[in-house]
C-alpha cells in the first residue's frame, strides 16, 4: 500500500474510534476543548497558559475563556509565576483530576469492553500502535 493510502486508512480508523469514545462520555462530562487542557496538566503538571496552548496547538487566546471556566468550576488553578509574577502558571487541582479520571474511566471501561473481542495477539498490535501513534503524534515534521 502507498504511503498516502496508508495514512488514510489510518486517519479513518483514528478518526472512527476517537468519535465512538466520545460517545461513549457520560452526561456531565467535560467539553474536548477544557478535557484536553486539563489532560495535559494531568500529564505534564503546571504550566502557564502559553505553553499549554503550544502543546495543544491553539493560540492563548483560544483558550481564556477554557482557562476561566476551568478555574471558576474549581478544575484548575492560577497563580503567578515564581520567576515572572506576571506570568500565571496552571496546575490541575483535586477536583480536576478526579473529574478527568472519571471522565477516562468511563471511556476506559468501554473500551475494555470492546477489547476484550480481540485475541491477546489483536491486542497487542494495538498496544504497539497506540505507542507508535504516539510518536507520530509528538512528531515535528519539516515544512
Amino acid at each position: 500500500m502507498d504511503p498516502l493510502s496508508s495514512a488514510a486508512r489510518i486517519r479513518l480508523g483514528v478518526v472512527r474510534l476517537n468519535r465512538r469514545l466520545r460517545q461513549e462520555r457520560g452526561d456531565g462530562s467535560l467539553p474536548p476543548g477544557p478535557l484536553e487542557v486539563l489532560g495535559h496538566l494531568h500529564r505534564h503538571g503546571p504550566a502557564t497558559p502559553g505553553e499549554v496552548a503550544a502543546a495543544l496547538r491553539q493560540r492563548p487566546q483560544s483558550l481564556t475563556r477554557a482557562f476561566a471556566e476551568l478555574e471558576a468550576e474549581g478544575l484548575l488553578a492560577r497563580e503567578a509565576g515564581t520567576v515572572d509574577r506576571r506570568r500565571s502558571v496552571l496546575s490541575l487541582t483535586e477536583s480536576g483530576r478526579l473529574a478527568l479520571e472519571r471522565d477516562m474511566a468511563e471511556r476506559d471501561a468501554w473500551l475494555a469492553k470492546a477489547l476484550s473481542s480481540l485475541s491477546p495477539t489483536e491486542r497487542g498490535v494495538l498496544e504497539l500502535a497506540a505507542e507508535l501513534m504516539e510518536r507520530v503524534a509528538d512528531a515535528e515534521t519539516p515544512g
